[in-house]
Order: structure tokens, then sequence, then C-alpha cells
């Protein structure tokens, strides 16, 4: 099956109650059993079931298959928010006195994480790109993952995932990317070589900004060293399913980031049409920044463009898609707020992935707590605008932005 025929009619879209086409909401919090002997198998997780709707829940459990499915993963784990899958998949496998290697061209609420990590003994050493040349001067015997977006926001650098996980491989570290930006439409990057990958789903797998959620898909490839990896130690025996069992078990389920159940259902009905809204974002978004790169006094960054240095890779990777995200400079912080606010189809707003096209101003919103060279470092100046394109007409989109530019 293809992409949207697989979103419709995979293998994990079940036989739902009473012939429905979407899974109900199990909005309870507790599942009662027969016995204490029936309640102990389950929670022992040696009997298929539901004990309570933190540790698990059916309508959060259909969307974490339908999501892996999408990626082509072991299995997924669902949580609260986009910020808390990141968390989470860092540090199921992490401990005080380790090391991570992460892009700095990062969404800036995952610089804020990061640099909080140091409270708690982990060091980050960030690079202006993922890629093997600047990895590798950086590796030490205490570095545990290496960590990025598969196309930076709202910097867009494109990381060529191939090169990058077999380089790592040989040293025996994980990658852990952020596919929110790039989705499972443009790339499914365990293919190319990912361990593990981590979504905002409440950007484009939800589409409609009505639900804050993320997951982790894990790929069940790599192997856990449990000299490098001491806690991992007790769950080897699990194989493939050890980055999942442990996750699972300890810190996803004893720091409670669990799902709403209303949320993923509303996961489940938006991602039913994510083929279509990233066919139409991503030729949207193309037209917008060719037509935009003709203007004069503005700068169009967007990795489909001829002129942008990551062209090919992009090109290559994601099928001749670019994403649904552009970037323009307009010369100045003053110049950047009045082409947003004579815009007349945009909505300012902090959101990605959502049907109608929005933009902001980075530097002083999403990326507030960072200095000058940290911003700078993720591709955010002053002058920077941000625009999350919809699925509106391509039409009314470039000449709303070409009257606004040409308007100052």
């Amino acid at each position: 099956m293809k992409f949207q025929t697989r979103l419709l009619h995979g293998k994990s879209v079940q036989s739902y109650e009473a012939g429905a086409t979407v899974p109900a909401i199990s909005q309870c919090n507790a599942y009662s059993y027969e016995s204490s002997e029936q309640l102990e198998k389950v929670f022992q997780n040696r009997a298929p079931g539901f004990a309570y709707t933190r540790i698990g829940n059916p309508t959060v459990d259909a969307f974490e298959r339908r999501v892996n499915e999408l990626e082509g993963g072991m299995g997924a784990i669902a949580c609260s928010s986009g910020m808390s899958a990141v968390t989470l998949s860092l540090l199921n496998i992490l401990q005080s006195g380790d090391e991570v290697i992460a892009g700095s061209g990062l969404f800036g609420g995952t610089l804020d994480l990061l640099h909080d990590l140091e409270a708690f003994g982990i060091i980050v050493k960030f690079i202006p790109r993922v890629e093997k040349a600047l990895i590798e001067p950086l590796i030490s015997e205490k570095t545990k993952v290496v960590f990025g977006e598969i196309i930076g926001n709202p910097g867009l650098n494109v990381m060529d995932i191939r090169e990058t996980g077999d380089f790592l491989h040989e040293k025996g570290i994980p990658l852990i990317v952020d596919s929110t930006t790039a989705t499972p439409y443009l790339i499914r990057p365990l293919e190319y070589g990912a361990d593990v990958v981590v979504h905002s789903t409440s950007k484009y797998i939800n589409g409609s900004g009505d639900a804050i959620s993320g997951i982790i898909v894990d790929g069940g490839t790599f192997h856990w060293d449990p000299e490098r990896y001491p806690g991992m130690k007790e769950y080897a025996k699990f194989g493939k399913f050890a980055y999942l069992v442990k996750l699972r078990n300890g810190i996803w389920r004893n720091m409670g980031g669990c799902l709403a159940p209303v949320n993923a259902y509303l996961n489940i009905i938006g991602m039913e049409t994510l083929g279509l809204r990233m066919e139409r974002i991503c030729s949207n978004a193309l037209a917008l920044a060719q037509a935009l790169e003709q203007l004069e006094g503005v700068t169009v960054n967007y990795p489909l463009l001829k002129s942008n240095p990551y062209h090919k890779i992009a090109g290559d990777q994601f099928r001749n898609k670019g994403g649904g995200i552009l970037t323009i400079r307009a010369g100045s912080r003053e110049r950047a707020y009045a082409v947003i606010n004579r815009l007349k189809y945009v909505k300012i707003a902090t959101n990605i992935g959502d049907v109608r096209t929005l933009v902001i101003h980075p530097a002083s919103t999403i990326y507030l707590h960072s200095n000058r060279e940290a911003r700078e470092a993720a591709g955010v100046f002053d002058d920077s605008i941000r625009v999350s394109v919809g699925i509106e007409d391509a039409e009314d989109l470039i000449r709303d932005f070409t009257e606004a530019i040409k308007g100052l």
C-alpha cells in the first residue's frame, strides 16, 4: 500500500467496536477485572489489557499503533507533548556524566531543554549541523547519543540521515531524530539509519491545531551495549524491544507524561488526511518560496530552492518535497514586524503544521530565552520571519505576502 492508503487501511487500523471506522474515546481512569490474579498479570505485562490510563489506554494504543506503522518501527509510545517525547527519548538512556551531541539549529524549546539537562550532570555539545565531519571531533567515551532535527525548525538545515547513522553505528552510538517537520509523508527515518524517531504530533500529524501531543517510535535495530548503557542491563532479555520496555515501564510511566485519550482521538482523526495535507502544503510552500525569492528587499530560505545548499539532499531524501516551513529575512526587526502585521490571510501564532498558514517572529518569541549567538546558530536573526504554510490557495498566499512586502 502507498502512504495514504496505508493511513486508512493499514494493519494497525482495527475492526473497532460496533463497526466504527475510528476507535471510541476510552475516557476513564481505570479498568476493572474479575480477579486480582488477572489484574496482576496485566500489571506484570504477562497478559494483554489495560489497568490505568496513565500507563495504557485503548484510544492512545490505537494512535500509537497507527503512527508506528507509518514510521515502520517496532513500537511507539505517545506522550503528553512533543517536548515530553524529546525529553523522555533521551533520559531513557542517559545518566549523570553522559554526553550528548546535538545540532544547534533546533527548535527553541528543545535548546532550552538540552541546557536544562546540565543541572543533572548531562553535558550537551552543540554543532552547527548534524553531520559526520562535525560530530567526529567531539566523540568521547562519554558520548551516548546524537540528536538532531531532520529539517531544522526554523533554520531549515537538512540532515543526511544515512551518512550520519552509518557513521554513528560504527562508533556504537545511536541517532535519535526529531522528524516533526518532515513527517512520515516525506521520509521514514528508520529506513535511513535513525534509531529512534520523535514527533511533536501537535503539528502536522494532528493538522488542526487542536491537541497537544508527542510520540516516540523505536526502530528496534540498535544494540544497547549493557556496559556502555548500564541502565539497559536488566532489559537486555527483551532483545529488540529493550528500549521500548525500559521506556514504558520506567521513566515514561513514572514521570506521568501520558497522552489524554481525547487528544489521541483528535490525532487519529487528523492524521487520516496527512498525505493529502502534506501534498498541498509542500506544493504551496515551494510556490510561495519561488515567488518571494523574486522580490527585492527580502531573502528566502526553503530547502528545495535551487539556491539553497540543501537542495540536492532534500530532493533525494524527500522525493522532491521540501516540507511546509520557509523563512524570510526582511532586513530589520521593524520591517519583519511590518510584513507580519500587513498580512491578511495569515495568522500570527506560534504553532506549525496547521491547515492555516501561520507566521511568527522567532527571535522575540520561541527563542526569547536564547542569547544572540545561540539564536544565530539556529538560523534565527532579528529580521527573521518563520512561515508555516497551510492549505490555502497558493495564488492567494503569494498575493498576500507580495503585497505585504511591496508595501513596506
